[in-house]
C-alpha cells in the first residue's frame, strides 16, 4: 500500500470506478433540482429545452441539460446566479474584469472546504507533505490562487510563507533564509524568479532547498516543464483550477501519468465538440466542460471551460480511480487567426522552446493595414547568446523563423531582443498583444 493510501486526504481518490459512478449520480440527483429551484436562468433555459430534473435518470442524462458559460456570469453580475442564501456566504472571489463586469463567485463554507481538500490532494499526490516549507507566490485577493493553494497546504499540515506575488528579491531570500521546499505560483512568474536569482548569485540547487513547484493558472507547455525543472533542479507538478469551479485543486498530476487527476467526487468533467456541441468519448479531445456536484453557493451545470483538453482511457499506473486530463495546452477563446491560418501562443512557444539560445521570453504583437495581418514576434535571447555579431544574430534569427514556419506555416517579423528586454508579469502573463482592427 502506498504513503497516500494511508492519508485520509487522499482515500477518495482510490475509490471502486462502481462506487464513485452511484456517487456521483446520487449528487447530480440533488444538485440539479437545487438549482432548478433556485437560480432563474438555469430553470428557463431546462424549461426551454424541455428537460426537467426528474429527467436525470443515469449519468449520460446530463448531456440533456443546458450548458453555462462566462457570459452568463457577467449577464448576471453580481449575485444572479447565487443558489444558496447570503446567512450561508462566507466568501466571494472574482475574476479580473478586464474586458468589462467581473465574474462573481460567492461560496458557502462548504465550497471552501471541498476546494481547499482538492487543493491538499493535489499536493499530498506530488509528494508534499506536513514537513515542507510552502512558499505561496499566487496573488492573494479577489483571484483564487493564494488562497487556493494557501488553504491546501495548512490542511495538509505544511507550514506556509504567504508572499504573494511581487517584491521578487525579498521572496528569494526568505526562500533561501526558511529553507523553503515548494513553491506555488504561475510558470511565468517562477521564470522571473530564476532571472532575478541569477542575477543576485542565487543558485536554486545548491543555495535553497527547494524540491517542488506547484504551477497554474495559465496554459504551459513541455518545453517550459523542462526548461523550470533544468535551471532549478525541482520537479515541476501541474495543478488545475478556475475560478467558476474552484480555484486550484480541481485536478493534478500524479508521478506515473502524462494529464492530471480529477476530483471526481466534486467535479464531473465531460469533454464537447465546441462547434456541435455534442459530448465526445474518452479518448477524443475538445473542450472540457465541469459540473460541480457539490457546491451550494454558486453551483456551476456544464460549465463551458473553453480550455482544449481530453479524457484519457487508460487507467493511471498510480491506482486512483479518478479519470486523468490532459494537460491544458490551449484555450479555444486564445486561437489566433492569422492570414487565415488558426494559431495558438503555446504553439509558438513549443517552437521556440527547441531553440536553445532563446530565453522562455517572448510577446506576439499583432497589427493590420486595409489588407493585411502585421505578424511580430519579439523573443530574448539568452544572455551567453546575445551579441554584437550581426551575421551571428541574422543566422539565429533565420534559426527561430524556420522552427515557427514549420510547424504554424507562417513567416512572422522575428526581433531577437536583448536579455530582460520584454516586461515581466508577477501575475498571469500577457503574452499577445492584438491590435488588429475588428
Amino acid at each position: 500500500m502506498s504513503n497516500n493510501e494511508t492519508n485520509p486526504i487522499s482515500m477518495p481518490d482510490f475509490m471502486p470506478l462502481g462506487d464513485l459512478r452511484a456517487m456521483q449520480l446520487r449528487k447530480l440527483q440533488k444538485i440539479i433540482p437545487y438549482e432548478y429551484e433556485h437560480v432563474a436562468l438555469f430553470r428557463r433555459r431546462c424549461d426551454e429545452k424541455g428537460v426537467k430534473p426528474r429527467d436525470l435518470v443515469e449519468l449520460k442524462d446530463l448531456g440533456k441539460f443546458p450548458f453555462m458559460k462566462k457570459t452568463d456570469l457577467r449577464d448576471e453580475y453580481p449575485l444572479g446566479l447565487t443558489a444558496a442564501p447570503m446567512h450561508d456566504i462566507v466568501r466571494f472571489h472574482c475574476s479580473s474584469g478586464t474586458t468589462g463586469k467581473p465574474i462573481c463567485i460567492p461560496s458557502t463554507q462548504n465550497d471552501l472546504d471541498i476546494w481547499s481538500e482538492g487543493a491538499a490532494r493535489c499536493l499530498a499526490m506530488f509528494g508534499i507533505n506536513a514537513d515542507d516549507i510552502v512558499q505561496v507566490s499566487y496573488g492573494y485577493g479577489l483571484f483564487t490562487g493564494g488562497l487556493g493553494a494557501h488553504y491546501g497546504a495548512e490542511r495538509l499540515g505544511c507550514a506556509v510563507l504567504p508572499t504573494g506575488a511581487g517584491n521578487t528579491e525579498k521572496q528569494i531570500m526568505l526562500m533561501k533564509d526558511l529553507g523553503v521546499t515548494v513553491i506555488a505560483c504561475t510558470p511565468s512568474y517562477f521564470l522571473h524568479l530564476a532571472t532575478v536569482a541569477e542575477r543576485m548569485g542565487v543558485d536554486f540547487r545548491r543555495d535553497t532547498k527547494l524540491r517542488h513547484g506547484v504551477f497554474g493558472a495559465e496554459p504551459w507547455t513541455d518545453e517550459i516543464r523542462a526548461r523550470i525543472e533544468q535551471i532549478s533542479g525541482i520537479t515541476a507538478h501541474d495543478i488545475y483550477g478556475l475560478t467558476e469551479i474552484a480555484g486550484p485543486g480541481v485536478a493534478g498530476n500524479c508521478p506515473y501519468c502524462h494529464g492530471l487527476h480529477i476530483w471526481e467526487d466534486h467535479f464531473y468533467p465531460e469533454i464537447i465538440d465546441p462547434d456541435t456541441l455534442e459530448v465526445l468519448p474518452d479518448g477524443e479531445e475538445g473542450e472540457l466542460v465541469f459540473t460541480t456536484l457539490d457546491r451550494f453557493g454558486t453551483p456551476m451545470i456544464r460549465y463551458r471551460t473553453r480550455d482544449l483538453s481530453r479524457l484519457q482511457t487508460e487507467q493511471c499506473r498510480c491506482g486512483r480511480t479518478m479519470r486523468v486530463m490532459d494537460r491544458v495546452h490551449a484555450r479555444s477563446d486564445d486561437m489566433l487567426i492569422i492570414h487565415g491560418v488558426n494559431v495558438f501562443p503555446s504553439q509558438i512557444e513549443a517552437c521556440l522552446m527547441k531553440v536553445p539560445e532563446i530565453a522562455p521570453h517572448y510577446q506576439i504583437h499583432l497589427a493590420s493595414t486595409d489588407t493585411m495581418d502585421i505578424f511580430e514576434l519579439k523573443v530574448e535571447v539568452m544572455p551567453e547568446s546575445f551579441s554584437d555579431d550581426v551575421r551571428g544574430m541574422e543566422s539565429l534569427r533565420k534559426k527561430v523563423l524556420d522552427a515557427i514556419k514549420q510547424v504554424v506555416g507562417l513567416s512572422p517579423k522575428i526581433c531577437l531582443v536583448a536579455p530582460g528586454t520584454l516586461p515581466r508579469s508577477e501575475g498571469k502573463i500577457k503574452r499577445v498583444i492584438d491590435e488588429r482592427r475588428k
